[in-house]
């Protein structure tokens, strides 16, 4: 079961990061960069697409939130030049094993969380 959500986020993460991010959100969602609307949205409606993705996968929105917020340091901190690529979807990816690894400990989630 584990694996079988990891695979499905991972498989998600690459969608939402790829042929959901068009060009302009990409460029825009950095500070600096936005011409059409504020940066903020930009990353916004972004991190939110990576979460709406998460929670939809596991069933829980607020590991979906937690997506949103995660996704938004990790993309802010490479937009403001911290690191490249590759490190950006290295810590994007192990967002995810650690969300896989939350539901296989705890089954679904902790029941605090809920």
């Amino acid at each position: 079961m584990t694996i079988n959500i990891l695979i499905l986020l991972v498989l998600g993460h690459f969608v939402a990061d790829y042929p959901l991010q068009t060009d302009r959100i990409a460029t825009e969602k950095c500070p600096g960069c936005d011409k059409v609307l504020s940066w903020r949205w930009w990353l916004t409606a972004h991190a939110a697409t990576h979460g709406f993705l998460v929670a939809c996968i596991t069933g829980i929105p607020l590991l979906g939130l937690a997506e949103m917020g995660v996704h938004t340091v990790i993309d802010l901190a490479k937009c403001k030049g911290f690191y490249r690529l590759g490190l950006d979807q290295t810590l994007h990816l192990a967002a995810k094993v650690i969300w896989a690894l939350l539901i296989s400990a705890y089954g679904t989630f902790p029941s605090w969380i809920h």
